[in-house]
């Protein structure tokens, strides 16, 4: 062998990252993975001259799109079904919202919520409106209102100087 087995696996985790097909954060975890698979097969081949090809049972990446429908989302971790993913949940998995997000790429933006349940939440806000009830948006109301009342008191004074002269 030319290469060590080290090499070899680092060169097979960087083709995988260019090639777009591994994340460059499950990087460290890959090339483990891909060293102790051409360890064993070279403890393998030594004793027997014979080498078994075994097939790792990783589960093909899932498009996270996929797993938020109308009425269900569907954990990435374990497969179960729900109306929205609790930090609960998550904590079962050792994640919290953030983590998991970043583990399957989903936007920070993008709820992790069906979106029938989405959209519901969506309309009693729009219908509650709490930010008109908030404290610093009351205050501005207040402001324009006066600054309103300053400038149509002032072009009133104008216009009535105007039609003295």
């Amino acid at each position: 062998m030319s290469q060590t087995l080290l090499e070899m696996a680092k060169d097979l985790v960087l083709a995988q990252i260019q090639a777009k097909t591994l994340p460059p954060d499950d990087m460290h975890t890959a090339l483990q993975q891909t060293y102790t698979t051409l360890m064993t097969l070279k403890a393998q081949e030594d004793s027997d001259g014979s080498v078994a090809v075994a097939t790792p049972k990783t589960p093909p990446p899932v498009n996270w799109r996929k797993s938020m429908t109308k009425h269900a989302v569907t954990c990435l971790e374990c497969g179960a079904s729900f109306k929205q993913l609790s930090v609960r949940h998550l904590k079962e998995h050792g994640l919290e919202g953030r983590s998991y997000r970043l583990k399957h790429g989903i936007p920070r933006t993008q709820p992790l919520a069906a979106k029938e349940t989405t959209s519901r939440r969506k309309e009693i806000v729009q219908r509650a409106r709490p930010w008109e009830k908030a404290p610093t948006y009351l205050k501005a109301q207040e402001r324009a209102a006066q600054a309103v009342a300053q400038k149509t008191g002032r072009a009133q004074r104008k216009g009535t100087s105007r039609a003295k002269a």
